[in-house]
C-alpha cells in the first residue's frame, strides 16, 4: 500500500507590488531588453527630429522670403483674401459668359455678358473712390463683399432650382460687378495703409502674382471645368471664396482714417473735383494717368480682335486665343520672379520708358508675323512687361498719393483704363472690318510710337521718391 503523498514545500507569498516590480524588470519588448537596439532606435529618431525641425524652419524661411515679416500680419491676411477672391473672380470670368451662352444663342444677349463686366467700372468708379476716402475702408470692403455673397447665393439658388433665366442671370452678374467695383477700389487703398513706402514694391508684386496665377491662369479653366459639372458649382465656389475673404479682411486692423466728425457736410462733387485736380497737379501721377489712357487706346484696338488674329493670321484655330493668353500669363510669372531684382537696379521712370518701348514693338511684331512660335515668344515677353509695368504704376501712385485721396485718385486711374479700352476696341473693330485683322496692330504700333516720343521726357518725372 502506498503511503500518503508528501505535501509540496510551502511557496513564498508575493505581494501585488512585488509582482508589478517583477513585471517591470522583465518587459516583453525585446528592444527594451537589448541596449544596442535601444541605442539604434535613438540614433534613428535623431535624424527624424532634425528633419522635422529643419523642414519646418525651411518652410518658415521660404514664407518669410516671399512675405517678409516686416510686411505685417495684417498684410498677409489681406494678401490671402486677395488671392482667394481673385481665384473666385477668375472662375466667374469663365462661368458667367458660359451660363448666358447656355441659356440663349442670341448674339446680342451673349455680348451683354461682356458689357456687364466693364460698364460698372466706368459708371461707378468715381463714386466708389469718394466713398473710400470718406468712410472706413475696411468696412466698405466687408459690405461690398457681403453684397457679392448675397447675389451669388441668390444665383446659386436659381441654378439649383432650375429657375434661372437670361434676364435674372444678367441682373445677378451686373449686381456682382457693381459690388466688385466698390470692393476693389477700397481694397486698393489698404496696402499703403499697412505697408511702408519702401515695401510697396514687394507688396504690390505679391498681389500681382495672385492676380496673374489665380485670376488669369488658374481661375478660368477651373471655372469652365466646374461649369461642365453643373451650372451651380462655379458660382458656389466663388461664394465660398468671397466668404473666406470676408473673414480674413474682418481681422485686419487699420489706423484711423476717413472723414472726421467735425468735418463739413460731405459734398460729392467737391470731393470728385479735388481728386481730379490733385491728379492733374501732380506730375508723376498725371503722367501715369495720361499714359494709361493713351496706351489703352492702342492696346484695346489690337487686343479687341485677338481671337480673330490667332485664328486667321496665326492659323491656330479655336484653341489659339487660350494658348496665347496662357503664354502671356507665364510671361507674367517670369516678370514676378524678376521684378525685385529689376527694381533694385533700374529707376521706375526708366522702367516705364523701357516697358512702353517693349509694348510698341509688340504690336509691330504681331502685325508682321504669321508664325505661332514667333508670336508665342512675343506674348511671353509682353506678359512679363505687362506685369512689371502694371505693378510699377500702382506702386508709383500709392507712394505719391496721400492716404486721404487714394480712393479718388485710384478711381480716376480706373476711368482712364476702361475709357481707353472701350474706345480702342471700337477703333479696332472698325479697322479689322475694313482693312483686315492685322490693321489694328499696325494702328497700335504707329500710335504707340508717336505717344512714346511725345511722352518720353514726361516719363522721367516718375521716380522712386
Amino acid at each position: 500500500m502506498n503511503g500518503p503523498e508528501r505535501p509540496s514545500p510551502p511557496q513564498p507569498v508575493r505581494s501585488q507590488a512585488t509582482l508589478s516590480a517583477a513585471t517591470r524588470t522583465q518587459p516583453s519588448d525585446p528592444l527594451r531588453r537589448n541596449p544596442y537596439a535601444t541605442a539604434r532606435r535613438r540614433e534613428n529618431a535623431l535624424p527624424q527630429l532634425l528633419a522635422r525641425t529643419y523642414g519646418f524652419a525651411l518652410v518658415v524661411t521660404m514664407v518669410d522670403r516671399v512675405l517678409p515679416a516686416r510686411l505685417g500680419t495684417g498684410f498677409r491676411r489681406l494678401l490671402a483674401a486677395s488671392w482667394l477672391t481673385n481665384l473666385g473672380d477668375g472662375v466667374a470670368a469663365a462661368a458667367g459668359p458660359l451660363l448666358i451662352a447656355t441659356l440663349t444663342r442670341d448674339p446680342l444677349m451673349i455680348s451683354l455678358s461682356a458689357l456687364v463686366s466693364w460698364a460698372p467700372p466706368l459708371l461707378f468708379s468715381l463714386y466708389a473712390g469718394v466713398l473710400s476716402d470718406r468712410y472706413n475702408r475696411r468696412r466698405i470692403v466687408l459690405v461690398a463683399n457681403a453684397m457679392r455673397a448675397v447675389v451669388l447665393a441668390a444665383l446659386v439658388a436659381l441654378t439649383v432650382t432650375g429657375t434661372v433665366t437670361v434676364a435674372t442671370a444678367l441682373v445677378a452678374l451686373t449686381l456682382r460687378s457693381i459690388a466688385e467695383v466698390f470692393a476693389d477700389n477700397a481694397t486698393a487703398t489698404l496696402t499703403p495703409m499697412m505697408v511702408g513706402k519702401d515695401d510697396l514694391v514687394i507688396a504690390n508684386a505679391r498681389l500681382g502674382t495672385g492676380f496673374i496665377t489665380l485670376n488669369q491662369l488658374a481661375g478660368p479653366p477651373i471655372g469652365a471645368a466646374l461649369f461642365g459639372l453643373g451650372f451651380t458649382w462655379p458660382f458656389a465656389g466663388q461664394l465660398l471664396m468671397v466668404v473666406a475673404g470676408i473673414v480674413l479682411v474682418s481681422r485686419i486692423t487699420l489706423p484711423p482714417h476717413g472723414r472726421q466728425t467735425d468735418d463739413p457736410k460731405p459734398d460729392t462733387v467737391r470731393e470728385l473735383i479735388a481728386g481730379f485736380s490733385w491728379t492733374i497737379r501732380h506730375a508723376a501721377v498725371r503722367t501715369l494717368a495720361l499714359t494709361i489712357l493713351i496706351f489703352n487706346f492702342t492696346f484695346g484696338a489690337a487686343w479687341s480682335v485677338l481671337v480673330l488674329y490667332t485664328q486667321q493670321q496665326l492659323g491656330l484655330g479655336a484653341m489659339g486665343f487660350g494658348l496665347m493668353t496662357t503664354i502671356g500669363g507665364i510671361g507674367g510669372l517670369i516678370g514676378t520672379g524678376l521684378y525685385g531684382a529689376i527694381t533694385r537696379r533700374v529707376s521706375l521712370g526708366a522702367l516705364m520708358r523701357i516697358g512702353l518701348v517693349i509694348e510698341t514693338f509688340t504690336h509691330l511684331g504681331l502685325a508682321l508675323t504669321h508664325s505661332p512660335w514667333v508670336a508665342g515668344g512675343i506674348f511671353l515677353a509682353f506678359g512679363a512687361h505687362a506685369f512689371i509695368w502694371g505693378t510699377t504704376s500702382v506702386t508709383v501712385r500709392q507712394r505719391a498719393v496721400p492716404h486721404e485721396l487714394q480712393g479718388r485718385v485710384g478711381s480716376v486711374n480706373s476711368i482712364c483704363v476702361y475709357a481707353g479700352l472701350v474706345v480702342g476696341s471700337l477703333i479696332g473693330g472698325v479697322l479689322a472690318t475694313r482693312f483686315g485683322v492685322a490693321a489694328p496692330f499696325w494702328f497700335a504700333f504707329a500710335g504707340s510710337a508717336v505717344f512714346v516720343v511725345l511722352l518720353w521726357r514726361q516719363l522721367m518725372l516718375i521716380s522712386h521718391d
